[in-house]
């Protein structure tokens, strides 16, 4: 029961997933993944639940079912600065060690000598969709078992040729037969972007990009959303959050604005740094890279003086280096991504061309020393500001913020943002001799600072020999210094990459001491907090300096359009799904700065970017979405109730028969209670391969307290797919089983069976039999049990299994000898064997039934497209007759009339091609027809696990 392959559309098919999870699943989560995992014929599904609803831990669950099943070669695409919170997510919540592959690493990978690192079979592996756009030879060579494809919005806009990533990627991935997309923006626009999506999982679910357009766009709109919700529900699932509010509950969102004045120094570097920037001719910004630096510039200009300072020194270096070629010229993108950390990752997305460096020529040698002079003189203005009005004002927004931390009865802990290291070592040395001095936690994407490694440290004398350790360096001094915030810490000043992944639902105060450009990233940042288990309602702090029209710009913008700062759920899916991608939005505003100097040119550019957000975000696709997508209220809650209880109850069930056959099997080396056990010694025949392995489990297996998954306290996790536990299973199901007999205990059991308390007294027979089917690609497993009575009864229904839930004691010696199974049973075996096989024949012909419809749908599609054409070549016709008609001159009138003779030769032709490509359709589909039949034969397997002799006392 704990080991065999279930079907994909019972709650049973993820139970060894649900007991191994090391987080509280909502129903709708269940839901989700039973949905993807549910037909062996689909190729894929788009999960597009709201914002906020954890669709990454639906991935988790289809991905953690793939592993224990043995497909393993699963890959994850995902948005760059996603990476490290996928890896950490799989990691704590599902045991599984992920790779993230980026050039790094792939390089270091290939000098080890494996030829295509994405042929990794221990872990999933993660990249960023570029990384996949850049190496899609090495990934269209992969047997893919999953691929899931994160913000997969982002290749809505396939079928356009510019979309060249959603082009590579489709046509890499082409022959995955498992596909999982995650949206919460399937449609945004177009209708066509539900094809472009679709497209991507199955390209035979519509027919070409013009067919489409004429079904869909220009029949009555009833008529058509019709049929398109029909092809959408077998492949699309969206649940929205006011559906689920029942199972979880959301706080609000609180903002506090703190506006702050810079000194009059300050505003004379920020003017001298700005007029700098918007120069045309610029030796110190890279050609290929100038909006990429330009855009960090800005941000660090505006994050702290020291961050500034810092930026312009490396600056003027890289200069001198042009200047003497004796040196090596400083990477600008590399020195800088040391102290702005999100550099690398933005570049990832920003697809500018970078362009080397030109030589200098004679006449320009001194133009560049005039320009380090310039960065020289800047930089010691900034470093002469020690004092940053922005920071004075952090002092009085902390005062502000934990007031109201204190009114709402939340825990006193804040996590403040800043987009640079240089501005976080600034900020702990403003408040290292306050009153929170004692309390800081600094998190930034190296960690490598003294404070950070003492805190380690300590960490790893506090967990000494338990599962918190997972051997990963980075992850665990991660792990220390989220606990260290947790248990003693009131502030964490944190780096944007340094926060990514980690979940601080302890903490109710976000403050954007430097406020990204990217709504997508704000939104991640306070997500970290205002996120599932958060019990008080997140206050957020933002700086605005009102003396600067951009920057107020900025966070109206922000605030207002996108409101992302108040309410309970935070940025609204239409909003954050119009942008697409937030470094587009992250450009656009860098252009502003660099281009707008006067007041109105900045309000006119703000306005221009509102009214192109207010185009992409419409009411009339809102409704769209809705009338395709979504489901009643009413219809959903139900079946959620209905889930819930599977879950839990399965779960419960699962965990129990889990402690039952590990109480059996180690009851000499190991102590049992309700909560786990102590595992006091090994067994002794514990194969050595067992306690080594290298599947996304712990690699060993310690002595000490085991616990299931979601238990509190320092155990280690016990989980099916657990060593220990795989060592349990594979004993008990190889252990030969002889003929016996089994003296049940009615009032041992605790609980009145009803059905089977006429059968006290009497005894008789039970046989319990393992059935494989493979079908449609699938292998699923069946326990049948029988059991019948010394006069030849047969036990009904489900009351065998439930004989086997009694106490019993062992009777070596039958009364009958083995071999001598009684009539009554074996053809009571023979017909719950019939009917199992009639079911799963019927589900599987529901499959087949639904996979032709699909077939036939898309061969219609094709056919009306090419009907269409002539229909189109008809209309021109008669079009061009009326132009001949009234044409004022012969020369007009014969041009118009061999026109029409051109057209007319073209239309008879295609109505001859008609036929013949109506026939090769026909015949593409009736072969897909024959190999989906072929797949539909059952391969049946059986085997007797044991027969008993029974007796109920």
């Amino acid at each position: 029961m704990l080991t065999r392959r279930c079907a994909g559309d019972s709650v049973e098919a993820l139970a060894s997933t649900l007991v191994d999870a090391q987080v509280d699943l909502n129903p709708h989560q269940v839901e989700a993944a039973l949905f993807a995992c549910k037909n062996p014929l689909s190729r894929g599904v788009i999960l597009a639940d709201e914002v906020g609803l954890g669709k990454t831990i639906e991935a988790g669950l289809v991905i953690s079912q793939h592993w224990a099943e043995r497909r393993r070669r699963i890959l994850i695409t995902v948005p760059a600065n996603l990476r490290k919170q996928w890896h950490q997510e799989l990691q704590d919540k599902f045991g599984l060690q992920g790779l993230i592959l980026e050039a790094k690493s792939y390089n270091t990978l290939r000098k080890q000598g494996i030829r295509n690192p994405f042929e990794y079979d221990q872990g999933p592996v993660i990249c960023s969709y570029q990384f996949a756009k850049a190496k899609a030879d090495e990934v269209r060579r992969v047997q893919w078992d999953l691929v899931v494809l994160d913000e997969a919005h982002r290749l809505r806009n396939v079928y356009k040729p510019s979309n060249v990533i959603g082009k590579t990627l489709k046509e890499a991935f082409g022959r995955v037969h498992s596909k999982v997309l995650l949206t919460a923006t399937p449609l945004q626009n177009s209708l066509l972007e539900l094809y472009g999506l679709v497209s991507i999982i199955d390209d035979r679910v519509f027919g070409d990009l013009d067919s489409f357009r004429a079904q869909f766009s220009s029949q009555t709109r009833d008529t058509a959303f019709a049929g398109l919700r029909t092809r959408l529900v077998p492949i699309c699932k969206r649940t929205l959050r006011r559906q689920v509010q029942p199972y979880v509950s959301y706080t609000a969102r609180r903002a506090i604005v703190q506006e702050f004045t810079p000194t009059s120094e300050e505003r004379q570097l920020s003017a001298l740094v700005a007029d700098y920037l918007r120069r045309p001719n610029l030796k110190a910004l890279p050609d290929g890279q100038r909006q990429l630096i330009s855009l960090v510039l800005w941000k660090l200009l505006a994050s702290s003086t020291h961050a500034i300072a810092g930026a312009l020194e490396t600056m003027a270096n890289r200069l001198q280096g042009l200047l003497e070629p004796t040196q090596d010229a400083l990477d600008l993108a590399e020195a800088l991504d040391a102290d702005y950390e999100s550099l690398v990752e933005t570049a990832d997305e920003w697809d500018e061309p970078g362009l080397p460096d030109e030589n200098l020529r004679a006449d320009q040698q001194a133009a560049l020393a005039e320009e380090i002079k310039e960065l020289r003189h800047f930089k010691q203005l900034a470093s002469n500001i020690r004092d940053n009005a922005k920071g004075k004002a952090l002092l009085t927004a902390l005062e502000r913020a934990f007031a109201e931390l204190d009114r709402l009865d939340a825990p006193k802990k804040a996590i403040i943002f800043t987009e640079s290291k240089r501005t976080q070592d600034y900020l702990l040395s403003l408040l290292a001799d306050t009153d929170y001095g004692n309390g800081i936690v600094l998190f930034n994407g190296t960690n490598s600072d003294a404070r950070a490694q003492s805190i380690y440290k300590e960490w790893l004398q506090r967990h000494q020999g338990t599962d918190r350790i997972t051997g990963s360096k980075t992850a665990d001094i991660r792990a220390a210094l989220v606990e260290q915030f947790k248990e003693r810490g009131t502030i964490m000043i944190a780096t944007e990459a340094g926060a990514e992944g980690i979940n601080l639902q302890f903490c109710s105060l976000v403050i954007n001491y430097d406020l990204p450009w990217n709504p997508q990233r704000i939104e991640q940042r306070i997500g970290r907090c205002h996120r599932y288990g958060q019990k008080f309602d997140v206050v957020v702090v933002n700086f605005v300096d009102r003396s600067n029209e951009a920057d107020a710009r900025v966070y109206e913008l922000l605030a207002q359009k996108f409101q992302l700062f108040e309410g309970v759920f935070g940025a609204s899916d239409e909003v954050l799904g119009a942008i697409g991608s937030g470094v587009d939005f992250e450009r656009r505003i860098a252009e502003i700065y660099q281009n707008c100097r006067e007041s109105e040119a900045i309000q006119a550019s703000f306005q221009q970017l509102q009214n192109d957000l207010s185009d992409e975000s419409n009411e009339a696709m809102v409704k769209t979405r809705q009338l395709l997508l979504e489901n009643f209220d009413e219809e959903v809650q139900e079946k959620l109730r209905v889930r819930a209880e599977d879950s839990l109850a399965t779960r419960s069930r699962y965990e129990k028969m889990l402690l039952d056959i590990s109480r059996a099997e180690l009851s000499d080396c190991a102590e049992f209670d309700d909560g786990g056990f102590d595992l006091l010694r090994l067994p002794a025949d514990l194969s050595p391969s067992l306690s080594g392995r290298g599947d996304g489990v712990e690699g060993n297996i310690p002595l000490g307290r085991y616990e299931l998954p979601r238990r509190s306290g320092e155990a280690h996790l016990y989980r099916v797919g657990h060593p220990l536990a795989e060592w349990v299973t594979s004993q008990a199901k190889n252990r030969v089983l002889p003929m016996a007999r089994l003296n049940f205990d009615y009032n041992a059991y605790g609980t009145q069976v009803s059905t089977l308390k006429t059968y006290r007294g009497q005894s008789g027979w039970l046989a319990v039999k393992l059935i494989s089917v493979e079908a449609l690609g699938s292998l699923e497993q069946h326990l049948i049990v029988a059991a019948s009575t010394a006069d030849n009864s047969v036990l009904i229904e489900d009351d065998p299994e439930k004989l086997l839930r009694f106490p019993a004691t062992i009777s070596p010696s039958p009364s009958q000898g083995e071999g001598q199974t009684p009539a009554a049973l074996t053809e009571d075996l023979e017909n719950r064997k019939q009917t199992l096989l009639r079911e799963i024949n019927q589900r599987n012909l529901g499959y087949f039934q639904q996979e032709v419809e699909k077939l036939d749908a898309w061969a219609d599609d094709l056919k009306l497209g090419l009907e269409q054409e002539i229909k189109e070549i008809d209309r021109e016709v008669k079009e061009i007759r009326r132009t001949a008609t009234t044409a004022p001159t012969l020369d007009e009138k014969l041009h118009w009339q061999k026109r029409q003779r051109e057209l007319e030769a073209k239309r008879n032709k295609l109505r001859r091609e008609l036929f013949d490509r109506q026939d090769e359709i026909e015949l593409q589909r009736n072969q897909l027809i024959d190999q989906l039949e072929t797949q539909l034969q059952q391969n049946i397997q059986e085997r007797m696990l044991f027969t008993i002799e029974w007796e109920l006392n």
